[in-house]
C-alpha cells in the first residue's frame, strides 16, 4: 500500500476511546518522578494545584494503532511527543482521550525511506472540554510500499 493510500485509509477518524479518573496521587506522584517541586503540581493543599504540562504523556489508549494498520512494529521506533496544553488538568477531573491518526508521511535519510507516522490523542475534561493534546511521533525504518 502507497503513502498516499496509507494516508486517505487511516487519518482523521477516532479509533479508540477511554476514560480516566485523575486522582491527587497520580498527579504527585508523577510530579516528583519528573523532578518537578513547585507547590502548584507536587502539594494537593496548594490552590492551584494541577497536573504538570506532561502528565498527559502518560496516558495511553487500548491501541496504538488502529486495527489492520500497515505497520510493522518490529521495525519501529518512538521518535518523540509533543504536548499542547490548553487548560489544566486537576485531582477529580474524569478525563476521555481520544486517538486518531493525525498525519502519515514519508521521508528519506541516510538510512533509507521511513514512513512518519503522527498518532495523536486528545484529552477532554467534562463537558467536553478539551484539556490537552498529545501527539506521538512513531517511525517504520526502511518503509518499502
Amino acid at each position: 500500500m502507497q503513502v498516499a493510500e496509507i494516508k486517505a485509509r487511516f487519518t482523521g477518524s477516532v479509533f479508540d476511546e477511554i476514560e480516566l479518573d485523575v486522582d491527587a496521587a497520580s498527579l504527585v506522584d508523577f510530579a516528583l518522578a519528573c523532578g518537578e517541586t513547585d507547590p502548584k503540581f507536587t502539594d494537593p493543599a496548594h490552590p492551584d494545584f494541577q497536573a504538570v504540562p506532561n502528565y498527559p504523556t502518560r496516558i495511553h489508549g487500548t491501541r496504538q494503532l488502529p486495527k489492520d494498520f500497515p505497520v510493522e512494529m518490529q521495525r519501529c521506533f518512538d521518535a518523540g511527543k509533543s504536548v499542547v496544553v490548553h487548560a489544566p488538568v486537576r485531582a477529580g477531573e474524569q478525563v476521555t482521550g481520544r486517538s486518531e491518526i493525525a498525519d502519515i508521511y514519508e521521508k528519506t535519510g541516510r538510512s533509507g525511506s521511513m514512513l512518519f507516522i503522527v498518532h495523536r490523542m486528545n484529552f477532554y475534561g467534562r463537558g467536553n472540554v478539551p484539556l490537552a493534546t498529545v501527539d506521538w511521533r512513531l517511525v517504520q525504518r526502511e518503509f518499502n510500499p
